[in-house]
């Protein structure tokens, strides 16, 4: 029977399991696997979409069997700690430089192991995540973005390879003091901001930037009319998110949604299949995610404006 590995985002090696159910047969934190084809599972940092174990009697042989299959692999220690440390310094070195924002992800086959027992890899030779352990590190700005909730969106387009595109409008909710109007202004979008409390003022003026007190969830989305892109980085219980998001659904004109689902407590999966259902639509755990959720709808990207020669 084909078998999956899902490797949890940190910490949330007993949420993914949970997420998998019984399809689970084994564990060894940050690693779960299951029974069956890939599938999308939102506490998994990375998916490893075609593993086997390889028998290898030695170090050498481990790293030879490996590199046989190709070049670029990256250790997820479970375990032999030691061992699996010196299998990975025969291998070739893969680049750790944190992303440039903005640039193509690598696209080189990235493989992932484990030395699953002494004598045993548990190896494969792809992956879900063009980074190792799924872990997205960028570049970071340290002086134009006013909290360092920007690299959400950083990873969130890079990894979808959508953003919002110049011209665009972004309604963007309880979005003090900024960091994601940031990022959506540098992009060309316009951005409409709903809040209490004002923006930081190299945000605030920015020409494509507009800001009105208020609270995110008492605009009716009736007033509002068409808008391209719906964030949300709102502070608040799933369940009042679920219900405000079915509103703008039902009564609102926006094309994409965006929206940080904040765990309180025991995870509520019965509620966490509710955002699943909304057809479309994908939750994932970001690499600068806390304890929380990325729920992400999008509509088919519209072909660009064509120009008169």
């Amino acid at each position: 029977m084909p078998f999956t590995v899902y490797h949890a985002a940190p910490g949330l090696v007993a949420e993914l399991a949970a997420e998998l159910g019984d399809a689970v047969t084994a564990v060894r934190d940050p690693l779960v696997v299951a029974d069956g084809p890939p599938r999308q599972a939102a506490f998994a940092a990375n998916v490893w979409t075609a593993p086997e174990f390889i028998q290898a009697t030695s170090i050498g042989q481990a790293a030879k069997a490996l590199t046989a299959v190709q070049r670029n692999w990256s250790l997820v220690p479970t375990g032999h700690f030691r061992r699996a440390a010196l299998v990975a310094e025969k291998l070739p070195r893969v680049s750790a430089k944190p992303l440039p924002f903005g640039q193509p992800l690598p696209t080189s086959p990235l493989g992932a192991f484990t030395l699953w027992d002494e004598n045993l890899l548990l190896a494969s030779p792809t992956t879900s995540e063009p980074v190792p352990d799924g872990s997205y590190r960028f570049a970071e700005d340290k002086e134009g973005p006013p909290s360092r909730a920007y690299l959400k969106l950083w990873e969130l387009f890079t990894r979808l390879g959508q953003a919002p595109r110049p011209g665009e409008l972004c309604l963007d909710m309880g979005g003090s003091p900024g960091g994601w109007a940031f990022v959506l202004a540098g992009l060309g979008a316009r951005v409409f901001c709903i809040d209490k409390a004002p923006l930081a003022q190299n945000v605030a003026g920015h020409p494509l930037v507009s800001w009105c007190q208020g609270s995110a969830f008492g605009l009716d989305p009736r007033h509002v009319g068409a808008a391209d892109w719906l964030f949300s980085d709102v502070i608040c219980y799933p369940d009042r998110l679920y219900e405000w998001l079915s509103r703008w659904l039902t009564l609102g004109e926006c094309r994409n949604y965006v929206l940080t689902v904040k765990l309180q407590g025991e995870t509520d999966f019965r509620l966490l299949g509710k955002f699943r259902d909304i057809p479309g639509s994908r939750l994932l755990h970001l690499s600068h995610n806390k304890h929380e959720l990325t729920f992400v709808r999008l509509a088919a990207p519209e072909p660009p404006a064509a120009t008169t020669p």
